[in-house]
């Protein structure tokens, strides 16, 4: 007989860990806005994770050939860069003089650092060796990137998804150099005006990517006018550009076939 005692009933604070996440908020400052900083992107912390949980299920989900389960965690990612996106209102009632009140007690944390959303953009195809490099080797930031930075994207797994459907992607495509960022192309923009045309459940998964694709540029937008209404054209934390380095990613879509065929539909 085992003499190892019966663990104890799980309880609200135990099964969430209510008192290790409550100790994780801990200013710098006497200042009162710091303390919304700092939940507001441990929060997006959380997000990011979860989001990195559901979008390697889509990928999951398409090399298993189940669209539908898919296209419905594609709808809860969305439904999480919504909330996302909303959570910036949030950090906007703080004014310039209340961020300025504390900014100095950052000194180099930056959101530029965030290992999790360079993972996102890996998984839909911008990726950089250069963010790698920003993380010690043999860190778990470094790993995860490293990892990510191998693996075919989001957009990958659904090429091949559309191959096993019987559509004629180019062998070219299939085999293409996962490293790359997704461009445009005619021969591709053919089969998916063909999948819009004559085969809705397919279409439909076409959408939910536009989605996705809308939803990650629609974060990109506001955060740079959060960080521009915050900070003005100062330099960022942490040695960056700031607002002038985000405006640089704003507008560039992550699956540009989708976009291109509007016109001919």
């Amino acid at each position: 007989m085992s003499d190892d005692p019966t663990p104890p009933a799980a309880t609200y604070a135990t099964y969430l860990k209510i008192e290790e996440l409550l100790s994780l908020q801990q200013p710098r400052s006497p200042e009162h806005d710091e303390m919304l900083f700092i939940v507001i992107h441990q929060v997006y912390e959380l997000w990011f994770k979860e989001l990195l949980h559901e979008l390697d299920r889509v990928r999951h989900l398409l090399e298993a050939d189940e669209p539908h389960r898919a296209q419905h965690t594609l709808k809860r990612s969305l439904t999480i860069l919504k909330v996302m996106v909303a959570q910036l209102d949030i950090l906007e009632t703080m004014t310039p003089l209340e961020f300025t009140s504390f900014r100095e007690r950052l000194d180099a944390a930056s959101g530029f650092q965030s290992d999790q959303f360079r993972q996102i953009e890996f998984m839909l195809g911008v990726k950089s060796e250069r963010a790698i490099e920003r993380f010690p080797e043999g860190s778990r930031p470094r790993t995860a990137l490293e990892r990510r930075y191998r693996e075919p994207t989001l957009w990958d797994s659904f090429l091949r998804y559309l191959s096993r459907e019987g559509y004629k992607v180019p062998e070219a495509h299939l085999r293409r150099d996962v490293l790359a960022r997704v461009e445009p192309s005619p021969d591709l923009q053919l089969i998916l005006i063909t999948v819009y045309k004559r085969d809705p459940k397919n279409a439909e998964l076409c959408e939910r990517l536009v989605d996705l694709d809308e939803g990650i540029q629609e974060w990109r937008y506001r955060h740079v006018k959060m960080v521009e209404r915050t900070i003005g054209a100062k330099p960022g934390t942490g040695g960056s550009a700031g607002a002038a380095y985000l405006r640089q990613t704003v507008g560039r879509p992550l699956f540009p076939d989708l976009w291109e065929i509007r016109a001919q539909l």
